[in-house]
């Protein structure tokens, strides 16, 4: 009654009701009017609700409703020439797009067009090639799915692994291709289970199917016994982890074994991949082992005779975001068993097995399950939607305008709306920089991995130097990367090169959306290239970085006082001797030290030269300290003798 605070007519009200002569309801719509400032979305959900309505993604796409087209599956397991099949129609067309999931597989398509005669394009997030010499397009291209685009015509269009329409990240890229296309005939490749979901979406474009089944070319069976152990390990095995920390301790010890293995896992560039898969599939090097991640279950084509699961529980993100620990799906392991004993390798059988006991029974159980059969395809906003939410919400950031499109996003049965955490990541990592909305949505897109620091401060980086309008040159760039690089000397130094790789890929993502400000695309493509060796050559001595990362660990070292490191020194020489005469005498005489090895402790030196295992270092540092705490000990006693004798004397003294 005696606030001075209220508005006038809230005042009345108030009072009218303290003394009866109004209802508490008649606040209402005072509330009402406090709720829509405070919650502007209420003003106008109703034009929200339009402009998010995902129930009819075919009218998305005028151009390709305006044309029939025939759409084909080629549906089988992996090596059963389902993807040859649709290739050869895009070899024969007079013109055509292929849609692939990986760069890989674009610059593998890419390179057999071409070879094959056939003039083709290249274009992915990162990189355009144009094979004409007047630079005009091609008539063929391939690329990435997310870069195909939905209004040049096509005689014919490839959409390679259309099973990943369900993924939770990337499932929209595949639902705008099969939707958008304007390919007179749309391949598409993959599994049986995404065969009654595209039936289901072509028949609300009045587009009919045509299924080819195909059967897999080579046999494969499943081992009735385990692996167990790395002794038993033959030419042609690849062991598959699901985690980077398993590579690191496989690769290790199948080493400490006189073998040697290739490496290959997700966060490699393309060229190490490659240059991996090359060394690994060569008979005549001595390289007859693979260690690798679910990274090979495409886009690499290897000789690989059994397949070993490390392990079956593999981390994944669901639909919210959430990771989870659970056992790999059938489609995940008959993708990666599918890899062994392929029709173009040396080995035309296939085994799979896994390295625990244990285990076997759970692989054998997940195989044989029938695959589920896909129930939805992902959909994405796209910039025109978010820039209508930002019209009617002209407050709010990015980040919230996206989580009210999903809120109030209304979708049919057969979509999903696609988690968008990364993009929301991205959002509130670059919000309080001044950029405008698309600029911003663009830059939200980037492909970037957040886990790595180095890659998420340099797009906050790239970022801030756009909005000041000052373009990111190659001299500003090396500044920011450090260039000149050193080659690797652990596993730290090789995960901090992959990253310097990922922010090159993402100034050359953003090279293509803004040309004026990231002007150096071509020189910064070839100071990867020179990164790319780098990495390769990290990659090649995985097993030397691992034993030096292993022993700085175990000992500590980067903490060791240098009095304490030459203490150590002394010790380790007379092991390293010893060591030396066992290893003349064993298998292969130690590798000479490596150029930079005086930068080095000598236990990592040791370590690095295969004169000592961490057991041995371990057991050295135990004698060390024994022999410290003994030193000390009589040390201790001498000291007290000596003063008990000072004493006695004293008196004679006087």
């Amino acid at each position: 009654m005696q606030s001075h605070s209220l508005d006038v007519d809230i005042h009345i009200v108030l009072n009218d009701i303290c003394f009866g002569a109004a209802h508490v309801d008649d606040l209402f719509p005072f509330f009402l009017r406090h709720a829509k400032q405070i919650f502007p979305v209420l003003e106008c959900k109703d034009d929200l609700r339009k402009i998010s309505d995902l129930r009819i993604p075919p009218n998305w796409y005028p151009d390709a409703r305006a044309m029939h087209r025939k759409i084909i599956f080629h549906s089988g397991p992996t090596n059963s020439g389902k993807t040859y099949h649709a290739i050869q129609k895009y070899f024969s067309a007079k013109s055509g797009v292929y849609c692939g999931p990986l760069k890989l597989l674009a610059h593998e398509i890419f390179e057999k067009s071409n070879a094959a005669g056939v003039p083709c394009d290249l274009v992915t997030g990162e990189e355009r090639v144009t094979v004409q010499p007047d630079g005009k397009q091609a008539s063929h291209v391939a690329c990435t799915v997310e870069m195909c685009s939905v209004t040049t015509p096509y005689k014919v269009a490839v959409i390679d692994e259309i099973q990943m329409i369900r993924d939770p990240a990337r499932g929209w890229a595949w639902t705008r291709a099969l939707l958008g296309l304007c390919a007179e005939e749309i391949h598409l490749c993959g599994e049986p289970a995404a065969i009654d979901l595209v039936t289901e979406l072509m028949f609300t474009t009045g587009e009919e199917v045509e299924v080819r089944d195909y059967k897999r070319l080579t046999p494969i069976s499943v081992l009735d016994h385990a692996l167990e152990s790395l002794d038993n390990l033959r030419p042609g095995d690849c062991i598959v982890c699901f985690s980077k920390n398993d590579i690191y301790s496989v690769s290790r010890q199948i080493e400490i074994r006189g073998l040697e293995s290739a490496v290959i896992y997700g966060s490699l560039p393309p060229g190490a991949k490659l240059a991996q898969a090359k060394k690994f599939n060569d008979p005549n090097d001595p390289c007859k082992i693979l260690v690798a991640t679910d990274a090979i279950g495409m886009g690499l084509n290897l000789s690989i005779r059994r397949i070993i699961f490390y392990s079956l529980i593999k981390p994944s993100i669901n639909e919210k975001g959430e990771k989870e620990m659970e056992p790999i799906t059938t489609s995940q392991a008959l993708q990666i068993a599918g890899r062994a004993g392929r029709f173009s390798s040396q080995f035309k059988e296939g085994e799979v097995t896994t390295m625990n006991r244990e285990d076997l029974g759970l692989l054998k159980e997940i195989l044989n399950r029938p695959v589920d059969p896909i129930r939805a395809a992902g959909l994405h906003p796209t910039a025109e939607q978010i820039e209508m939410f930002a019209y009617h919400l002209p407050d709010t950031t990015l980040s919230n305008l996206i989580d009210i499109f999903v809120d109030f996003s209304q979708v049919d049965g057969q979509y999903f709306v696609c988690n968008m955490d990364d993009f929301k990541f991205s959002a509130e990592l670059i919000q309080h920089i001044p950029l405008s909305l698309r600029v911003r949505y663009v830059f939200c897109t980037a492909p970037i991995n957040k886990k790595q620091p180095f890659v998420c401060s340099s797009l906050l980086q790239f970022a801030r130097q756009y909005s000041r309008n000052e373009p990111l040159t190659f001299a500003w760039l090396r500044r920011h990367i450090k260039w000149p690089l050193l080659p690797p000397k652990n596993i730290k130094d090789l995960v901090d090169l992959e990253a310097i790789h990922d922010v090159l890929d993402l100034y050359l993502w953003l090279s293509y959306r803004f040309m004026d400000m990231f002007p150096d695309g071509s020189v910064i493509r070839d100071l990867q290239k020179e990164l790319d060796t780098l990495i390769q050559d990290g990659v090649h001595n995985i097993t030397k970085l691992i034993k030096i990362s292993e022993t700085r660990k175990l000992l500590n070292l980067e903490s060791f006082p240098s009095e304490r490191q030459s203490q150590l020194s002394g010790v380790l020489r007379s092991q390293a001797r010893r060591a030396r005469g066992a290893k003349a005498v064993g298998s292969k005489a130690a590798e000479p030290p490596s150029p930079d090895a005086g930068e080095l402790s000598l236990a990592s030196r040791l370590v690095q030269q295969g004169l000592l295992t961490p057991d041995m270092l371990k057991q050295l540092e135990k004698e060390w300290m024994t022999q410290q705490i003994e030193r000390n000990r009589e040390r201790g006693e001498s000291e007290t003798h000596s003063k008990g004798t000072r004493r006695k004397k004293e008196p004679d003294s006087d």
